[in-house]
């Protein structure tokens, strides 16, 4: 799916700035080991699964549509085509692209001069599932359904299509040959995954629901039934790959507050879980959890358990039985539950994408630079890490980088074009920028009632979190609109802390932020930290509004039409940054009706700078030097202090015993034909 469209289901400037960092070449371990905590999954050989069964894996929703270049694509669409469509490319756990020899046996850029020209050779046994070999024509219609020329197909990305100059078959047979009319730096984002024309050169097909199917495919697996709650995929007849271990996968929507009841019934084997439900499972079976932490480690379950049908009776039977024999005992009841969860294990990564702090440039105080790269050093990014990150085992170093991630190829810590956390420093901007501490700021801002470690006992726009820390799926981006008032003229609805800075002023008036959190379960950990940084702010006289929104309505109503001040949101990582990060940094610019078209730079702070470091990417066919662009363009992102990375988000997934070859994916792509039971 592109992640522009994985952007929208989530929910991942010039002036006087610090001297940049001298900005040395790209990590000379690009073909090195991931590092820690990048996948996690039961590995286990082919041969020592049954070779069949039943995988039931949860979606948040079920698919709008299987097409991942509609605007309504959400991850369960991505999981879907990775697994019934062609991907000539796959990720491995660095987030590095690999060639994917079921589709080609080579794919190669002959020329750069006058054209860039790339030469796909296509694996001869690669045919679609109605028997017709993979050919030119499917790229040719997915090229010109996707370059942006036909308003048939809607608002489909057409990044790096609308590049091409044309297509034709090569000089070989199985051989297509593309040439581009600008040079493309991630040509080997294109054609993954791979639609058959029938698809894409007919826009009604293009844009057809789920419900009507996927007629044609070309993976181990095929779209076999679809129902409101549930995708079922079967075993593709006519793939040429190693046979899928599996005999179907169903994809069943549960919501996320839902998965933990629907584990302990026995309903599913695969599912991303938030923290709460995370710990219940490791307590269940303490010891055998802790056997299996390492690492790409086989799943610590018993040889021989029971195959998982759709149906699940079997687990049922085994997780409600016990609470049958036992009365309504509450204590029978709970052991009962224990001994469900203790069926599961938990796999940990980190996932590739990143929770930052966004502050909207575009209006009020955080219009200045100053003020903005005053919040930015006020912030303990580590504290916030480790916040997160340790209670679940993680590493818990904060992320410096918003174009790449720890592990991936060229990621470098450029947060120095910042600086580091100084209140002090932090004071001396606001101070540049006309806000100072007076008198009366400091007697009213002293006034409050504290807590005996002098912290705020309450206060009314911001009430304490639940403990619980989601791992913040999906839905931490989901989109909405407001439910509280925009602060006030004064320091009404602020209560100072002994020992903290006054608040500062600027001709008479009071900074205080607008601090937009979502509201619901998923958003527990993100108030969490919200409320934590609006403590940092109040060290160097900065007050905060915290506004919490539903999250029907966060994204939509607040994040995109810049409603707020300060916003906690993620963003999704990417192995092609100099495509997919730049309209979330590129420079807003006005419309023809006064309106700015910020592309997705919802915190509206962008140079011609960055721009420029991020077109010379795009065109750069030198793997190095494209990467040494990006890292310059990420620096100066971090100098104009728009966006302030925290960490990378936690990926926690309860994995039935049993199950390999699955569970925290990371960056890296499944391999569905592997993932089984053991026998």
């Amino acid at each position: 799916m592109p992640i522009a469209k994985r952007r929208r289901a989530m929910l991942l400037a010039a002036g006087v700035m610090l001297p940049l960092p001298v900005l040395t070449g790209c990590s000379s371990e690009d073909d090195g080991p991931p590092p820690p905590a990048a996948w996690d999954i039961a590995s286990a050989p082919r041969t020592g699964t049954t070779g069949s069964g039943t995988l039931r894996w949860a979606l948040d929703a079920t698919p709008a549509t299987f097409n991942t270049f509609q605007k309504t694509a959400d991850t369960g669409t991505q999981r879907i085509a990775g697994a019934v469509l062609p991907s000539l490319y796959t990720l491995d756990a660095r987030g590095k692209p690999q060639r994917n020899g079921d589709y080609l046996t080579g794919a190669d850029v002959t020329s750069s001069e006058p054209r860039q020209v790339v030469v796909y050779k296509l694996n001869p046994k690669a045919v679609w599932s109605d028997g017709r070999p993979i050919g030119a024509e499917d790229f040719q219609a997915q090229w010109k359904a996707l370059r942006g020329t036909d308003a048939a197909y809607g608002r489909a990305r057409n990044a790096g299509y609308d590049r091409i100059a044309k297509i034709e078959p090569g000089d070989k047979e199985h051989e297509v040959k593309v040439t581009f009319a600008k040079r493309y730096t991630d040509w080997r984002s294109l054609f993954t995954p791979l639609y058959p024309k029938s698809v894409m050169a007919n826009p009604a097909v293009f844009a057809a629901p789920a419900r009507k199917g996927l007629a044609v495919g070309a993976g181990p697996f095929m779209v076999h039934q679809v129902t409101d709650t549930s995708v079922t995929l079967v075993r593709n007849p006519r793939w040429w790959g190693d046979r899928a271990r599996l005999s179907r996968v169903l994809f069943r929507t549960v919501p996320a507050e839902k998965r933990a009841e629907a584990l302990i019934a026995g309903q599913l084997d695969l599912a991303e879980v938030d923290a709460a439900t995370a710990r219940r499972i490791r307590a269940a079976t303490p010891d055998k959890q802790a056997a299996g932490a390492a690492r790409g480690s086989s799943a610590p379950g018993k040889a021989g358990a029971p195959e998982p049908s759709a149906s699940g009776t079997a687990e049922t039977a085994g997780a409600n039985g016990a609470s049958g024999t036992s009365g309504d005992s509450a204590t029978d009841k709970n052991r009962s539950r224990t001994r469900a969860l203790s069926r599961f294990t938990v796999r940990k990564a980190l996932e590739p994408a990143y929770t930052q702090l966004a502050l909207n440039g575009t209006k009020g105080p955080l219009a200045d630079d100053r003020v903005r790269r005053a919040v930015a050093r006020a912030i303990d990014r580590k504290a916030l890490a480790k916040l997160v990150l340790k209670p679940m085992g993680l590493p818990s170093e904060p992320l410096g980088n918003h174009l790449l991630m720890a592990g991936q190829p060229g990621y470098q810590d450029h947060s120095g074009a910042l600086g580091d956390p100084d209140a002090n420093a932090a004071q001396s901007l606001l101070a540049d920028a006309g806000w100072r501490a007076g008198e009366a700021g400091r007697q009213k801002a002293l006034g409050g009632k504290t807590d005996d470690r002098g912290g705020r006992q309450s206060a009314p726009t911001a009430t304490a979190s639940a403990t619980e820390s989601a791992t913040g799926s999906a839905t931490e981006s989901a989109t909405g609109r407001p439910s509280g008032a925009a602060p006030a003229a004064g320091d009404a609805g602020r209560r100072g802390r002994a020992g903290k800075a006054a608040l500062v002023r600027k001709q008479g008036r009071p900074l205080v932020l607008r601090f937009v959190l979502l509201d619901d379960r998923s958003g527990a950990q993100l108030r969490t930290v919200g409320e934590r940084i609006a403590r940092m702010l109040e060290k160097i006289g900065v007050g905060t509004e915290i506004t919490k929104v539903p999250g029907e309505s966060y994204f939509r109503d607040h994040i995109v039409t810049g409603d707020y001040d300060l916003a906690l949101y993620s963003w999704p990582a990417s192995a092609y940054p100099a495509t997919d990060a730049r309209p979330i940094y590129a420079k807003p610019q006005p419309a023809a009706d006064g309106s700015l078209m910020v592309e997705q730079n919802y915190t509206r702070v962008g140079t011609d700078q960055i721009d420029q470091f991020f077109d010379r990417a795009l065109s750069e066919l030198d793997g190095g030097a494209s990467r040494s662009l990006v890292s310059r363009a990420d620096a100066r992102i971090w100098a104009a202090a728009g966006s302030i990375p925290l960490y990378q988000r936690p990926q926690l997934v309860a994995v039935r015993k049993g199950l390999v070859n699955a569970g925290a994916f990371g960056f890296s792509t499944p391999r569905y034909q592997d993932i089984g039971f053991r026998r």
